[in-house]
């Protein structure tokens, strides 16, 4: 059997869509590999791979800190990613050559260069959207201007150190032209212009893991339960959260709120139908879901349909206002804008959706498409004609 080394950024958006790929190639007798920081060690360790121990810079940004990887956030991005691309290099470059290469697309450049030092073949994971000239992000949610001083003054940095590496194409290298295959880690049905992506593009949907180190949780009663999260990166909304809260105030609903960061004690009473949380298993408790109130990051997108809980997205960034009109265009939720919003504005959509007949029946094709798509089983197929094209 072969070995496979995995690389992603530090996100748990881009680490937690690989998990099911590596548990199941690690079923199939392959050994693992895969480079991950101690945050997400535990998450890692439970699919049987072998943890390669780095270090992220990226560990000590506040949430304020944190670039958009689009518009005007990008230029800074770039430079981040530049920055944490030289340090994983430094620490990761001299491990073992693998037969094969997995890693992230949209964020791990350190796995394109890593793959090509080692001359195999490599698969990219992609956790979002995916661009061609049917349907781009750059095109429909954010304007770029390459020409600007920022933006070139990166590309030129990053040129550099791809010319160390013998990569001349910078181009190219950005497209990932390189990957024998890009997994896409949703169903073809909810990509825009999905119809369009032909050869060298497998929408094989999410693949879970149990994540049984994040523990579990029931309800407390009889109650539906309504799940509140903005995710992990974005997440710095403690008005949002006191709206959500006080909205809740003698609702029907059991609601379990996610506020990463933000301190619960400036988030006011909290009425006895509410219990806030830093981060929740959410897996568990999308299983007793009845309804989901989202950043619409696709992770968590991708989970609630998975659960088949209708959503109410609020998103807080160009690609999760991307997977949040897609929400609303396919009657799987509502989106509603990311500032201004009244705690009854909240309530009053999540009622809506997780009572209407036609989001469950749009729920339903959706899962069906999901299974379609074959998860995790899919995705190793893909993997293992590569190794076999490479043999």
């Amino acid at each position: 059997m072969a070995t496979v080394a995995f690389f992603a950024p530090i996100g748990a958006g881009h680490v937690n869509p690989t998990l099911g790929l590596a548990a199941e190639l690690v079923r199939r007798g392959h050994r693992v590999t895969y480079a991950t920081t101690e945050a997400n060690a535990a998450r890692v360790a439970e699919t049987g791979a072998e943890i390669v121990p780095w270090t992220s810079a990226w560990d000590a940004l506040s949430l304020d800190d944190v670039p958009q990887m689009h518009g005007k956030g990008l230029v800074k991005a770039m430079g981040l990613l530049l920055g944490e691309t030289r340090s994983a290099l430094a620490q990761l470059g001299a491990g073992e050559r693998p037969d094969l290469v997995v890693h992230d697309g949209p964020l791990c450049w350190w796995g394109r260069i890593l793959a090509h030092r080692w001359q195999v073949p490599s698969v990219e994971t992609w956790p979002n959207l995916v661009s061609n000239e049917h349907w781009s992000m750059q095109r429909r949610y954010t304007t770029v201007n390459p020409l600007s001083f920022g933006f070139l003054r990166v590309v030129l940095r990053l040129g550099a150190l791809l010319r160390k590496e013998g990569i001349g194409d910078v181009q190219g290298f950005m497209r990932g032209d390189r990957a024998a295959v890009r997994l896409v880690l949703l169903p073809r049905a909810f990509q825009y212009a999905g119809e369009t992506f032909g050869e060298g593009y497998a929408f094989v949907g999410p693949g879970l893991t149990e994540r049984s180190y994040q523990g579990g949780w029931q309800p407390p009663g009889d109650s539906p339960v309504a799940l509140v999260s903005l995710g992990t990166g974005y997440n710095n909304r403690p008005g949002f959260y006191r709206a959500v809260i006080g909205g809740a105030a003698g609702l029907p609903w059991h609601v379990v709120l996610a506020v990463g960061g933000v301190d619960p004690a400036a988030l006011g009473p909290i009425p006895p139908n509410v219990e806030v949380h830093a981060h929740v298993p959410q897996l568990a408790v999308l299983r007793r879901a009845r309804v989901f109130v989202t950043h619409a990051g696709m992770g968590s997108t991708m989970e609630s349909l998975h659960f088949g809980v209708p959503m109410v997205a609020v998103p807080q960034m160009a690609e999760q206002r991307a997977n949040a009109d897609r929400i609303a265009e396919l009657g799987l939720g509502r989106a509603l804008p990311d500032s201004g919003l009244t705690g009854s504005q909240v309530w009053d959509a999540a009622e809506e959706v997780a009572a209407d007949p036609r989001v469950r029946e749009r729920l339903d094709w959706m899962r069906g498409e999901i299974a379609e798509a074959g998860g995790a089983p899919a995705a190793a197929d893909e993997v293992e004609k590569v190794l076999n094209w490479g043999s």
